[in-house]
Formats: C-alpha cells, structure tokens, sequence
C-alpha cells in the first residue's frame, strides 16, 4: 500500500505544475485511465463474447422454451451451445471483476489514517474545497447541499449522472434491437444499474468517487467504440417471400 501512495504522490508532483491543488485530483484520473487502458484487451473480450451471446439469442430463445420445465437440461443445452460456438459466457464480466481491487485498494488510500506506519498525506489533499478523504455527509455538515464542499460532490454527482443516463440509453436501446420472444423481462431493467454508481460515489471518499467518475465515463466512451455499428442491418424474421425482408441479392443490388 505505501508503494501505491508513494507512486500516486510521485505522479502528483509531477502533475502539480500544470493543476497546482488539484494535481492529486488529476493524478487519481490519469491513474485510472493507465489501469483502464492495461485493461483494455479485456474489454475487447467481452466485447466479442456480447456480440457472440447477441448472435446466439434467436437460438437461446428457443432452448429457453423448449427446456422452460427443466432447469437442468436447459442449463446442459445452454453450456453445450456455448461450448460448441466458443463462447464464454463469463467473458463480458472480466473487465468489471478485474476493476475491483483498483476500487478498493483507491477506498482505503483515502479512508486510512496511517500507511506504513507514516500518516497518510494524502487525506490532506483536496479538490477545491472538499478534501479527497472526505464523505459526502462530511459536505453537508459542512455549509449543506450549496457550501463550498456540498458543490464539489454535485459537480462530481452530476458528471456521473450525466454518464449513467447516456449508458442507460444505449444500453435500452441495444436491449430493445435483440428482445426476442421468450427473452427475460430483466433485461428492461439492468440498464437502470448505471445509476448505482451514483449511489456509491455519495458513500465512498471523494477520491474513490473521482474514481468511479473517470471509470464510468472510459467504459461508456470505450463500449461505444467496441460496439458501433457499421452498416449492420437487422436480422429479419419473416421470410423473403412474405415481404418482410428483401433477399440477399436484392439487397445487394441495392446497396451497390
């Protein structure tokens, strides 16, 4: 742990020049930007691994009612098809499960008082007026919801916000594009999800919400970039002959 705050301080100082007092503040968010991008093949993973999942859920669909009235079979059906197309279903987990000893190892630089048995400096360290220790209850005693500190955290609050509901809506609509028949209605309600980091940013030191801030806002920006669309058309569902889709070569035809 004292190497890690050792290191934070050393990128601090070298930041001070351009930030002045809130070079701690700017550290805490370059290091979260090298950790995300080391991570970054990771994200690619899961990327690959949603796309594949969001190929196979015609397929999934149907296992899911052929096999509704037994669990285990269609827990055998599910692992079969995943193993037979070379999809892992944990794939799009590792980016999270990965960022979590970065978020507590950044909780507890800034909630203990003593580090290697020297006082840990970096409680001091503020961004405006709220020290990066600090707690959101801490800023409402402190001159309430429009003091000095109480304006740091909505500045904060608001970033995170801003990037949640931005998640939620492409998340939404990415949802709506693959629900199939069949498909669990939870999946209307998972990107509300986003909007948990705001929760947590409000009971976690502030360092630990600028944290979660500049995280936030890479994986939104990074999912975008992983996910976009180009020129991917819809699959159909009803057969050429009925209308609902035009063949192949027509629509070849038409793109040329």
């Amino acid at each position: 742990m004292s190497v890690i705050v050792h290191l934070l301080a050393l990128l601090a100082g070298a930041l001070e020049p351009i930030f002045a007092t809130f070079a701690t503040a700017a550290a805490i968010v370059v290091a979260t930007v090298g950790v995300r991008a080391l991570l970054h093949p990771l994200a690619r993973a899961g990327a690959r691994a949603e796309k594949a999942r969001a190929r196979l859920a015609p397929q999934t669909a149907e296992l899911r009612k052929r096999h509704a009235a037994d669990p285990e079979r269609l827990r055998r059906a599910l692992l079969e098809l995943h193993t037979r197309e070379g999809v892992s279903p944990a794939a799009g987990c590792l980016p999270m499960l990965a960022q979590l000893p970065v978020f507590f190892v950044m909780y507890r630089l800034f909630t203990a008082e003593r580090v290697g048995g020297e006082p840990n400096g970096l409680l001091e360290d503020r961004l405006g007026a709220a020290p990066l220790g600090g707690v959101y209850a801490d800023a409402l005693a402190d001159g309430g919801v429009l003091g000095p500190q109480g304006l740091v955290y909505l500045g904060l609050f608001a970033v995170i916000a801003a990037v949640a509901a931005w998640t939620c809506r492409r998340a939404r609509a990415a949802a709506h594009r693959m629900e199939l028949p069949g498909a669990p209605g939870l999946a209307r309600l998972l990107p509300l999800l986003s909007f948990g980091t705001l929760v947590t940013a409000a009971f976690v030191p502030l360092a630990a919400g600028i944290y979660l801030a500049t995280t936030t806002a890479w994986t939104a920006a990074e999912r975008a970039l992983l996910h976009r669309e180009r020129g991917t058309v819809t699959p159909c569902r009803t057969a050429p002959r009925a209308g609902g889709c035009p063949a192949p070569g027509r629509r070849a035809r038409r793109a040329r």
